[in-house]
């Protein structure tokens, strides 16, 4: 087999295996559930300015303005 075909062969076997874990990671979970929850956040402050605020200030304003109702509100939803 060639370096290339290798490497490519490697790489698809690395991102099924990474695939799976992630989605059976309740933490990667949690993760992509916070991280959308910022992007909304983002959009909608973004629209309230006319202007994309970015990602980095919708993050410190959603933790600040947001995060712990979130994450008690996603608890009593899963059970937790």
């Amino acid at each position: 087999m060639s370096e290339e075909k290798k490497t490519m062969s490697d790489t698809a076997s690395m991102t099924d295996s990474t695939q799976g874990f992630a989605q059976r990671s309740t933490l990667y979970q949690e993760f992509l559930a916070e991280r959308e929850e910022i992007l909304r956040h983002k959009w909608i402050e973004s629209e309230k300015q006319g202007k994309d605020i970015g990602f980095e200030r919708a993050l410190l304003d959603w933790i600040r303005k947001h995060r712990e109702s979130w994450r008690n509100a996603r608890n009593n939803k899963l059970g937790k």
